[in-house]
């Protein structure tokens, strides 16, 4: 196989080489790493026998490094491309599964033959007729012994009238034989049925038995299986130790490796680059294709690397680099204040900048909640009424009382306050006006992105309006109706929603120098005053 590590064509790589390793999760691509982007890209045009897998989506991925100063590239996809995972010009897995006489393909094809043997039982023509025939059986005993309880009852009710009326045409002896007799033919007839159904039930549960115990065969070899996958991706990182995945994910997280782990793009470069005497320099993840149905992928965006499956790895593989630091974690804040746009003895309106938190999260961060607690020693509510994504800028409401917090958040909780946000799209957006009505709930495998669930979702509705379009790009007004996390961001973004991504929307779109996203006004009656309060604060863009 050829040689995956590429020198760059056209001219020489410019001077200016990334001062630091591009952190993997809140990130701009470095120039280098665009450029080598690119080129992937044009190589992926070039091969028509994979346009249509590429067309349904993949996420690749592309390594700066240096060689004996050479500066040149690696590339990578995510998972299998065509059913393959040693395509030339990409980076070899870190395990190669599909080994066609390894341990993996050999317990795999186990597994497969049980599970065809599952379906072939659960499906069998001879499990569906004693299921019918017992179904058949049970209902005809059912209703037989109905008719014959429906006898003893009227035979009953004629007995005891005998008994009061002073009847003598039976005697006191005939009336409790027929009783007995009665009542010993409905036994013999139940039993007759229970040994009916008995026998067929045997057979039944003889193949529901054996249904059993190969489906817990199944899961015994599949987490054998999985245990001993795991234990063959040993990871490197740049001070040349070595773990496998069950050490690095107990020790950072506790929990056992999802599925797909160390199998995305970016593993895969580094893993290459430490075993072939590279220095990695900087690092891009890019999605080529249609976006999946839930998530929000677009083509020839870069993406931050996944934290369910890549996190704990990245972490590990990344000691004994110099990386830049993470973006999203920067005390970028730390000597600035949010502006207050309005106050009351009740309550105050800040405008909170693009990338302060919210709330307290990790790490040293500044908050507006850590403002406001300096700012009201005295305060006794829980401070902040609602909240706003880090990366958003605009009002944000503090409550100086319980009491107000709690009213005030009984407004937002029954729709009675009007938001509206300002934001910049990366695309023509038509029709001048609607609305957007996708339900989104938490990515699991990737927090804290949001997905589109039409199973698990919940409702979450957007009313926008075109305030302007200019250079490819489009101003709007967005008003969301529901409350829902990044709702804004994945309704913009989402091919089903108004397909054009919030500029600078690291999660859903390019990144830039920040999230044009802005909480410009509130509107709301005052739940004191009862005055109507009209709060705005304009759009610093």
């Amino acid at each position: 196989m050829a040689e995956p590590f590429h020198l760059f064509h056209g001219e020489t790589p410019p001077a200016n080489l990334p001062a630091r390793f591009t952190c993997p999760f809140h990130y701009i691509p470095h120039p280098l790493s665009i450029r080598a982007a690119n080129e992937v890209r044009q190589y992926l045009s070039t091969r028509s026998d994979w346009t249509e897998e590429l067309d349904k989506g993949k996420m690749f991925g592309v390594l700066i490094a240096e060689r004996n100063g050479q500066i040149g590239f690696l590339a990578a996809y995510s998972g299998l491309l065509c059913g393959r995972n040693d395509h030339e010009y990409f980076v070899p897995p870190v395990y190669d599964l599909l080994q066609p006489h390894g341990h993996f393909k050999e317990e795999e094809e186990l597994i497969s033959a049980l599970n065809r043997r599952i379906e072939a039982l659960t499906n069998s023509t001879q499990r569906q007729e004693w299921q019918q025939q017992l179904n058949r059986l049970e209902q005809t005993a059912k209703e037989e012994l109905a008719k014959a309880k429906a006898i003893m009852k009227s035979a009953k009710e004629r007995r005891d009238a005998c008994r009061r009326d002073g009847r003598t045409d039976m005697t006191e002896e005939q009336l409790i034989r027929e009783s007995q007799h009665l009542k010993a033919e409905y036994k013999r007839t139940e039993k007759r049925w229970a040994t009916e159904t008995e026998k067929v039930k045997a057979l039944l549960d003889g193949m529901e038995n054996e249904i059993r115990q190969l489906k817990t065969e199944r899961k015994q070899r599949s987490e054998q299986l999985q245990e001993w996958l795991f234990s063959q991706f040993r990871m490197r990182n740049a001070l040349g130790e070595e773990k496998d995945l069950w050490q690095i994910f107990k020790e950072q997280q506790h929990r056992t490796p999802p599925s797909g782990a160390g199998e995305c793009a970016a593993p895969k470069l580094l893993q290459y680059a430490y075993l072939n005497g590279l220095h990695p320099l900087a690092m891009a993840e890019f999605w080529w294709g249609a976006s999946p149905t839930a998530e929000v992928r677009r083509h020839g965006c870069f993406y931050p690397a996944c934290k369910s499956k890549c996190e704990p790895i990245l972490n590990f593989m990344l000691q004994g680099l110099d990386v830049e630091p993470n973006r999203q974690e920067e005390n970028k804040h730390r000597h600035q204040e949010p502006e207050i746009v309005y106050e009351d003895e009740w309550m105050t309106a800040v405008d909170k900048p693009a990338g302060m938190l919210s709330v307290p999260g990790k790490g040293q961060a500044p908050s507006v909640w850590e403002w406001a607690r300096n700012r009201y020693p005295h305060a006794d509510g829980p401070l902040l009424v609602h909240r706003l994504d880090m990366d958003t800028s605009g009002i944000l409401l503090i409550a100086k009382t319980k009491e107000t917090h709690r009213l005030m958040q009984q407004l937002f909780e029954s729709r009675n306050v009007r938001k509206t946000y300002i934001a910049l799209l990366d695309g023509d957006v038509t029709p001048d006006e609607g609305f957007v009505r996708l339900p989104l709930c938490a990515d699991i495998d990737d927090r804290p992105r949001q997905m589109v669930s039409y199973e698990r979702g919940k409702p979450a509705v957007t009313r926008y309006k075109v305030l302007s379009r200019e250079g490819g790009q489009t101003r709007v007004a967005l008003y969301p109706l529901t409350g829902r996390t990044h709702q804004l961001r994945v309704h913009a973004a989402h091919p089903d929603g108004l397909n054009a991504p919030i500029a600078g929307d690291n999660l859903y779109g390019h990144p830039e120098k920040r999230l044009y996203l802005h909480a410009e006004s509130l509107d709301f009656k005052h739940v004191h005053t009862g005055q109507r309060l009209h709060i705005t604060c304009p759009a610093p863009f």
